[in-house]
């Protein structure tokens, strides 16, 4: 029986306008990795590729002179994607760039949600590039700043060296405060190294509780008037997995539009695995992940990082779900 081919990781690549995400694309485009990258980019026009860069266009799929394939979201990003897969040979992973979208989670859900995309693709990181400069500004004036910080895995803190020490520091409380979760990586026009940022399977909640089994822990709630806002529930109980499951599906589905996502490990009563649930939007996903060790607390612990989002209500259905 042949084994399943190894699924492409994906990383969708989102930021506010003059963040400096073109400087990353463009530098994932030049520099002398090893890897072949499909770059899927909205409008071709736009996005500022270098047109030295381009060996060969025809009009959806682009050649770049270092190997990578580079295409145009005119087209659905699904049917992309199928033909991506049939030259799959041709590259190592796939970054989709959501220029100017204020939300990266239908490209995200694409992923998800389609059968086929998902037995050949797995989303690998949401990346949030950020200008250290301008982005207090920005959130305090808009909306669609705040949410690309929520739906990040990584966060490249860029144009550090137009910030003090100081005024760093108080741009990543305050993005702490939007998305406590997120790896957080301060950078000049993007210069980091990639294996930091790519293929790291930041998306995978699982991988991530294995290398910090205490990552959804770091959490500090304060009082602030940030449209998008995080918190955390906690307890030392056990759920009951029959009051849970009915429960998180029904608050997806009521507060769906504005659980940007939801991360969480749960400990069920009578189950020695931990749990692991996560979401983007509605789309959900949980699974058993591994025993919990004999030393382990079985806590179990929820985060939501949304948009004005009811606390009280949705704490109050969460501990009715203990055991």
């Amino acid at each position: 029986m042949s084994m399943p081919a190894e699924r492409t990781p994906v990383t969708v690549l989102t930021g506010y306008l003059g963040s400096g995400k073109t400087t990353l694309l463009n530098r994932i485009l030049t520099e002398k990795h090893g890897k072949k990258y499909a770059v899927i980019v909205n409008e071709f026009g736009e996005v500022g590729i270098d047109n030295d860069l381009i060996v060969d266009a025809d009009e959806e799929v682009f050649e770049m002179n270092n190997g990578c394939i580079c295409c145009t979201v005119r087209g659905d990003l699904i049917r992309i994607i199928e033909g991506l897969m049939r030259r799959r040979d041709r590259f190592d992973a796939i970054l989709v760039e959501t220029t100017g979208l204020a939300d990266p989670a239908p490209v995200a859900q694409t992923f998800f949600v389609d059968e086929d995309v998902r037995t050949k693709t797995r989303l690998d990181a949401i990346i949030t590039v950020v200008d250290a400069k301008h982005l207090l500004g920005e959130l305090d004036k808009a909306h669609e700043a705040q949410e690309q910080l929520a739906f990040a895995d990584i966060v490249l803190l860029n144009k550090t060296d137009l910030v003090s020490a100081e005024e760093q520091k108080q741009v990543e409380e305050r993005i702490r405060r939007i998305n406590p979760t997120a790896a957080i990586h301060g950078t000049e026009r993007c210069g980091i190294d990639l294996e930091k940022i790519l293929e790291r399977n930041a998306f995978d909640l699982d991988r991530i509780l294995e290398v910090e089994p205490d990552f959804l822990d770091v959490f500090h709630e304060h009082e602030h008037d940030d449209h998008v806002t995080s918190f955390s529930l906690v307890t030392k109980d056990p759920l009951d997995s029959q009051k849970f499951m009915p429960w998180i599906g029904m608050i997806t589905q009521h507060f769906g539009m504005d659980i940007l996502r939801m991360k969480g490990i749960l400990a069920f009563k009578e189950d020695n695995d931990r749990f692991v649930v996560q979401a983007v939007h509605m789309l959900l996903e949980g699974d058993h992940q591994r025993p919990w060790k004999e030393d382990e607390e079985r806590v179990s612990r929820l985060v939501f990082i949304g948009r004005n989002l009811r606390k009280d209500i949705i704490e109050d259905g969460f501990l009715a779900c203990r055991a």
